[in-house]
């Protein structure tokens, strides 16, 4: 049963969330708005495709992000408030334990926690599919892939020297096809190559194909050809942040095939995937560190709060960083990796509750 006070601080911590939450989207897409605009007025974007299409997803995008550091920015904003006009005291003084004061801040952070959630595994990669498809079409470059190589599923592995999305065509391409005793089945060379958009089909010419066997290898020359293989362009040309636009078991998938392909950016996925559930977890944790940090009156009001929050964050950004990287580069477990900033933060959340208990 919620008491006047637990609706009192619940309406508090979300009235607050939500308008800072307004206030940094705005200044955010000023900034991207006076970065962007020439460039997509310049390529042809309508003022509905600008509006709905990019700033609408985009402010989705940045608002989810940032939802754990806007809502400890937004716990030690009020609760500093109420500390400063010492509304605190008497409900400390009513007999309440400090337990049963923090009880209300945890319903609220549970709330935003699985809006995150949702946000982060469904709602949000959908609103990136129309975002990034908007960023293809009138801001995004041509894009360019050199010296690929990757193992396909069915035991084939394909080389290229370099792609461009402009003429969408492969130089150097080759194809080499393996049987499960690791020895070479075929082997084909192109001098070009070109994949019809949407499907599997590929366009070769100036190629040269020898499949082995037995008494004698038979050779294949030809100026061009037209023949399918078990990939296409886009999964081999792939921008760095195509898993912003895949749902939770798009990316699963995504990652598995990318494994199978010994792909060097598995990793890179991997997080993208496990901070999904990991950041709108550590909303309990700077929430717990918030309170702590803003529940006690001190000498320099607001302001020093509001300072040791922000040097708080700063280092939770420092420590996800580190340990991205290190997923990313190092081999460390990605799903470990993306966990350690909130384990480290949980202890220190855990001392400063001991603490203000006392």
């Amino acid at each position: 049963m919620f008491t006047i006070i637990d609706r009192y601080i619940i309406g508090k911590f979300l009235k607050t969330f939500f308008f800072m939450t307004a206030i940094i989207m705005v200044l955010t897409m000023v900034f991207d708005l006076a970065d962007k605009l020439n460039d997509f007025i310049q390529a042809g974007a309508s003022a509905n495709e600008i509006i709905f299409e990019y700033f609408f997803n985009f402010m989705l995008l940045y608002a989810n992000m940032f939802s754990s550091l806007i809502i400890f920015i937004s716990v030690i904003w009020f609760t500093s408030r109420m500390a400063q006009d010492t509304e605190i005291i008497p409900i400390w003084n009513s007999g309440r334990t400090f337990g049963r004061f923090v009880r209300p801040y945890m319903i609220a952070a549970t709330i935003l926690m699985l809006l995150a959630l949702a946000l982060n595994h469904f709602i949000v990669p959908r609103a990136n599919k129309v975002r990034l498809a908007f960023e293809e079409e009138y801001y995004w470059q041509n894009m360019q892939v050199d010296d690929y190589h990757a193992e396909f599923p069915g035991e084939q592995v394909v080389y290229f020297s370099n792609y461009t999305s402009e003429s969408g065509i492969v130089n150097d391409f080759v194809v080499e096809q393996w049987n499960e005793q690791g020895e070479i089945v075929s082997i084909l060379k192109a001098k070009t190559a070109k994949n019809e958009p949407g499907s599997n089909t590929w366009k070769i010419s100036s190629f040269f194909e020898r499949k082995v066997g037995e008494p004698q290898d038979e050779i294949i020359v030809g100026t061009t050809k037209d023949t399918t293989f078990s990939f296409s362009i886009d999964e081999m040309a792939t921008r760095a942040n195509v898993a912003e636009a895949m749902s939770y078991f798009e990316l699963k998938e995504f990652i598995q095939r990318e494994k199978d392909k010994g792909s060097k950016r598995v990793p890179t996925y991997e997080v993208v995937l496990y901070e999904r559930t990991s950041l709108p977890f550590s909303t309990y944790i700077l929430t717990i560190i918030g309170i702590a940090v803003a529940s006690r009156k001190k000498r320099g009001g607001i302001g020093i709060n509001i300072a040791i929050g922000i040097g708080i964050i700063f280092i939770y950004i420092f420590a996800m960083k580190v340990t991205s990287v290190a997923a990313m580069n190092v081999g460390f477990p990605s799903y470990i990796a993306v966990w350690v900033p909130n384990v480290l933060f949980g202890v220190i959340a855990y001392l400063l509750y001991r603490n203000v208990q006392r």
